[in-house]
């Protein structure tokens, strides 16, 4: 019986994301791989660019076609780093991604928020099309210019990661415990030449 009803839930899986249109993944990890990052000069501060390659895993697709809302987070933080100390922190900024699929309209839904906590949204027909806005952070300001100062040396780290405490709370002891909801990006360090 209990052999059953997991044959019922996966074919269930399987025709929901067949009726959406979009075809499933093969693949059975998720990945966020941090291509490039650079800091931007602005009028008034610095911008974050970066690129990325993201996939997600079977579990992921099906959890977004069922209605799951994926919660991602841009972690960036700038130091000064000193030789017989802690580093100097000099800017910590994190900012939320929300991908959610629209059933009725059969759109994929990119929700970003930015420094001034405008939230920004974008749809799209595919969950490719989707994964590659998320894989490109443009403009996003993380510094203003009189934080920092021509003389110092400065240590920028980017992080991207799927929020796991954001999925609903009866799901999150699974999916905390399970390598199927994992996805987090190495951390990228790059030394910014911010005055060029």
């Amino acid at each position: 019986m209990q052999v059953l009803l997991s044959l019922c839930l996966v074919f269930s899986s399987y025709t929901y994301a067949a009726d959406s249109g979009e075809k499933l993944s093969i693949v059975n990890y998720n990945l966020i791989d941090i291509i490039s990052a650079q800091l931007s000069p602005l009028d008034d501060g610095y911008a974050l660019n970066a690129e990325s390659d993201v996939a997600f895993g079977v579990a992921l697709e099906q959890a977004v076609l069922k209605g799951f809302d994926l919660n991602f987070l841009i972690e960036f933080q700038l130091v000064s780093p000193r030789e017989y100390w802690f580093d100097d922190e000099i800017a910590t900024v994190s900012r939320r991604i929300v991908l959610r699929y629209h059933a009725l309209s059969r759109q994929f839904l990119v929700i970003r928020e930015n420094a001034d906590k405008v939230v920004q949204q974008k749809s799209y027909e595919s969950l490719s099309e989707a994964q590659e806005d998320i894989a490109s952070i443009k403009d996003l300001k993380v510094l203003d210019k009189n934080d920092v100062e021509r003389d110092k040396t400065y240590k920028a780290t980017l992080l991207i990661r799927l929020d796991r405490n954001k999925l609903p709370k009866a799901f999150q002891v699974y999916a905390i415990s399970s390598n199927d909801w994992k996805m987090i990006s190495q951390h990228y360090t790059w030394q910014p030449n911010l005055f060029k």
